[in-house]
């Protein structure tokens, strides 16, 4: 194969390739318009039982006419105590209002009368562009999981688009669904505990000091006893008898010497060491 079909085949290719691209771009455009166009809440998720500001999104989908009235259905099943519209410039509102079988109580006293419907009609929302409506509710219903908001959508040309749909469990989303504001619960927050921090040289180097200071108290209770012992007295034991603690015998173990008359020969043992005495002459008899 030449240089020059290679070249032209490759080119071929990448033609190819572009038209699928813009042909797949295309389909996914197509088939995601209508989900860009639907009438959404935001925010999407609220506090049961809080106020809320609540801002609808409204989309024109036709090319050629304009979008000359919104009329938008207030849940009255769960219904709303104080439900105010904030003005549009160019815009005429109309309110309607229900009598309630069962009053709510609220903060701020008793109602028998929510709003059930809002409509704004005399502007215009051109092709290509939207429009926001923004309410306000306080509070919140409590009891229930999420909140539809129905709107159905009147063209300059006489069409009618109702977004009044809810989703089924199981089922694809639906072609116009109504918008829904999900509620959630109120989290309670712990309270947060005061935590001492550490003191610096606690943990380890406390249980080191400790133990140091116990080695150095038994260290001088050691040497406090070793100098007592040094300053007592040695005792002094004498020749056949028991010492006691002034270096004295005992007096239960004293020997016993009892006195002789003069003259008679003693008996008891001489101190060692002790020279022997000589016998005396008897004295000579004068004749």
């Amino acid at each position: 194969m030449s240089a020059a079909t290679s070249a032209f085949t490759t080119a071929r290719t990448l033609r190819r390739a572009a038209v699928a691209g813009t042909a797949a771009a295309a389909a996914l455009l197509l088939f995601a318009a209508p989900a860009l166009a639907h009438v959404t809440v935001s925010p999407d998720s609220a506090v049961a039982g809080s106020a809320a500001v609540l801002t609808f999104h409204v989309p024109n989908e036709e090319a050629k006419a304009d979008t000359v009235r919104v009329d938008m259905q207030i849940p009255t099943d769960h219904p709303i105590a104080q439900l105010l519209v904030k003005p549009v410039p160019g815009w005429t509102i109309a309110v309607r209002n229900i009598t309630l079988s069962k009053p709510i109580v609220t903060d701020d006293g008793q109602f028998t009368q929510a709003v059930s419907e809002v409509i704004w009609s005399g502007g215009q929302i051109l092709p290509g562009e939207f429009q926001d409506f923004t309410v306000s509710a306080d509070p919140l219903p409590d009891g229930v999981g999420q909140l539809a908001f129905k709107v159905v959508q009147t063209y300059s040309n006489g069409d009618v688009v109702r977004w009044i749909d809810l989703p089924q469990p199981g089922q694809p989303e639906p072609d116009h669904p109504a918008a829904l504001l999900t509620l959630t619960t109120a989290t309670v927050t712990a309270p947060v505990t005061a935590t001492r921090a550490p003191v610096a040289g606690s943990g380890a180097d406390g249980t080191a000091r400790g133990l140091a200071i116990a080695a150095l108290l038994a260290g001088l209770l050691a040497l406090a006893a070793a100098l007592r012992r040094k300053r007592l007295p040695t005792p002094v034991v004498g020749a056949g008898a028991l010492a006691n603690g002034h270096g004295a015998a005992s007096p239960a173990v004293e020997r016993v010497v009892e006195s002789k008359p003069a003259g008679a020969m003693a008996t008891d043992r001489k101190p060692a060491g002790a020279k022997p005495t000589r016998p005396q002459n008897p004295p000579r008899r004068r004749s």
